[in-house]
């Protein structure tokens, strides 16, 4: 089986096609702040809506130019055992978390990362130097070093797409409506609403980064699943994870 990125796009083809024609029904712009507010952006991740797809991950290589072998964005796959019930695969779509105590901040010697107003953890690119501190500073496996550009590289929650009011692309192009952005300052936002009327977790608590992704169904055996790989790995290869402490 190819496994390759490659591979992986080409066999996704469809998929992407599908995502897109799903989405044609949904809001396809970001959710405008109360007037003299300035918007704080955050996703919420209904894990019960994702189905392991990879159209957001097809979808952000696209939108963003990502080079082989790296993702911004990508869905981990896994096999959770746990005695006494049946093997259960399990998504876990993952992304620069955008933080609010972001690590990979005071980290970098050229004050090329730092956090927007609105909320996203950005590079500037014609400072950043590639040393890749933040890489080894991010708790989330987030960041890697563009191999084309050799700057630090991630998710910026497409920048250049929510400040002319549209949304993410891999939320865009999101199949089951797994995915949701919005204003978390805007109390009647659909991101908003869902913190409130969902119980809500994060990955990596004890790191205390203040995430502003939040995942709804996150089984706690996940909460530290965070180590990326850059080639997809297919349910075939996935991880096997044996007992509620594994």
């Amino acid at each position: 089986m190819d496994t390759t990125r490659r591979g992986f796009l080409g066999a996704l083809g469809k998929v992407t096609i599908g995502a897109a024609a799903s989405a044609a029904g949904a809001s396809q712009s970001a959710e405008a702040a109360p007037a003299g507010q300035a918007p704080h952006w955050g996703m919420v991740v209904d894990l019960r809506k994702c189905i392991g797809c990879q159209a957001c991950t097809v979808a952000c290589i696209m939108e963003n130019d990502v080079p082989d072998d790296a993702f911004r964005t990508h869905v981990s796959v896994y096999e959770l055992v746990r005695d006494g019930q049946d093997p259960a695969m399990v998504m876990l779509p993952r992304l620069c978390n955008h933080c609010e105590n972001p690590p990979c901040v005071p980290v970098c010697p050229v004050e090329a990362t730092f956090k927007a107003e609105s909320g996203e953890v950005l590079v500037d690119a014609s400072k950043c130097v590639g040393c890749a501190y933040c890489v080894q500073a991010c708790p989330y496996d987030a960041r890697f070093i563009n191999h084309e550009t050799q700057v630090a590289d991630k998710c910026t929650f497409c920048f250049h797409r929510t400040q002319v009011g549209l949304l993410p692309a891999c939320v865009e192009t999101c199949v089951g409506g797994a995915r949701n952005f919005g204003d978390l300052n805007d109390p009647d936002s659909a991101v908003s609403r869902m913190l409130t009327e969902n119980e809500v977790s994060v990955l990596r608590p004890e790191m205390h980064t203040n995430p502003n992704v939040y995942y709804i169904g996150l089984d706690d055996v996940l909460d530290g699943r965070v180590a990326g790989e850059a080639a997809y790995r297919p349910a075939a290869m996935a991880e096997t994870r044996h007992g509620e402490g594994a």
